[in-house]
């Protein structure tokens, strides 16, 4: 989907939602990635201005850093825009080679910042929680619009690793998992809580990095493993002790950087291509919209209430933990 395509539906989607915050700050962001196409990678003039996220380049190598840091770089409406400006900025850049995403402060990504949208009746902030009868076109296309930034890392012409500390979980390991390659810290942790209730994984990229039996291990619990078991499990390329990480990334990046642009390129293309004919983007599709059923599922209602009068931290917390049958939770305040 080309950039102006996007602005056209996040414009009709604005209208469509009486111009709710959350799609503002997804239809800036598009606008963004509009601008890259004309920036000057070789002059720092009109080079696109970033809220969430730090980019440099040294030798060769881009450095995305998402920069949330008092959030856990929680997703935000500005978030999935930036990245992919970022990643179409490097690609633009003859300079760059590789390119390195990471996190600044104590984790890698969080995931979606949802307290607001959790914690506030229904329909307050539109997406993802919106009133009843719920429309899936609109929850769609929002969600989507998020699915394909991430993806950005993967149809990158340069390659991408992913380097996860702390924590890399829910929408965090959407954003990992798109990476060419993933690094972790042995104590970092990465999973998919939510597809306990109130989520699925839009980028859907567990089966083709695990296989069905062990995707189904992890969407089927919503746990959470180290770095150490991800590698094990060949979820990730490698787990490093966390004093290791970025040295370890480092060296991968300084070796790949030493291949011709055009080298890198064609490998990676035959190697997606694989992946991409088993039915990744179908897949996708399906994920991103049952993503939005299972918010407005009558288990993801009660669970959204129950954030919404207990907090969404003690909710997250109690799903988690297992203690709470969310269907008779439902059945209890009655199903809408």
């Amino acid at each position: 989907m080309t950039s102006m395509r996007i602005l056209t539906i996040l414009n009709r989607q604005l209208h469509y939602t009486g111009a709710s915050k959350h799609l503002q700050g997804l239809h800036r962001a598009a606008a963004d990635v509009t601008k890259v196409r004309t920036y000057n990678c070789h002059s720092n003039e009109d080079a696109p201005s970033y809220e969430t996220l730090l980019y440099h380049v040294k030798d060769k190598v881009a450095y995305i850093t998402l920069n949330r840091p008092e959030h856990l770089n929680a997703i935000n409406s500005q978030m999935p825009g930036e990245i992919q400006s970022a990643v179409k900025r490097a690609n633009v850049d003859d300079n760059v080679k590789v390119i390195i995403l990471g996190g600044s402060g104590r984790a890698f990504c969080a995931g979606y910042d949802l307290k607001m949208s959790a914690e506030n009746e229904r329909g307050e902030i539109n997406i993802g929680n919106q009133k009843m009868p719920w429309d899936p076109l609109e929850d769609f296309r929002a969600l989507d619009y998020c699915t394909k930034a991430f993806m950005s890392l993967w149809h990158s012409y340069k390659p991408t690793i992913a380097k996860v500390h702390g924590y890399g979980i829910a929408g965090g390991s959407d954003i990992a998992l798109c990476a060419d390659m993933v690094i972790m810290a042995e104590n970092a942790k990465i999973g998919y809580p939510p597809a306990r209730v109130w989520g699925c994984p839009t980028t859907a990229m567990w089966t083709f990095r695990v296989g069905p039996e062990k995707a189904k291990r992890m969407m089927l619990t919503g746990d959470l493993i180290t770095g150490k078991e991800a590698a094990e499990m060949g979820l990730v390329l490698e787990a490093v002790p966390e004093d290791k990480l970025d040295e370890t990334v480092q060296k991968l990046a300084d070796r790949i950087k030493t291949v011709p642009a055009n080298q890198l390129f064609f490998q990676k293309q035959v190697i997606n291509q694989v992946a991409e004919q088993m039915g990744l983007f179908q897949a996708q599709r399906l994920a991103t919209l049952l993503d939005g059923m299972t918010r407005h599922s009558p288990e993801g209602v009660a669970f959204q209430k129950y954030a919404m009068e207990h907090g969404f931290k003690k909710a997250v917390k109690l799903r988690d933990s297992g203690e709470m049958d969310w269907t008779e939770e439902a059945d209890k305040h009655g199903r809408e």
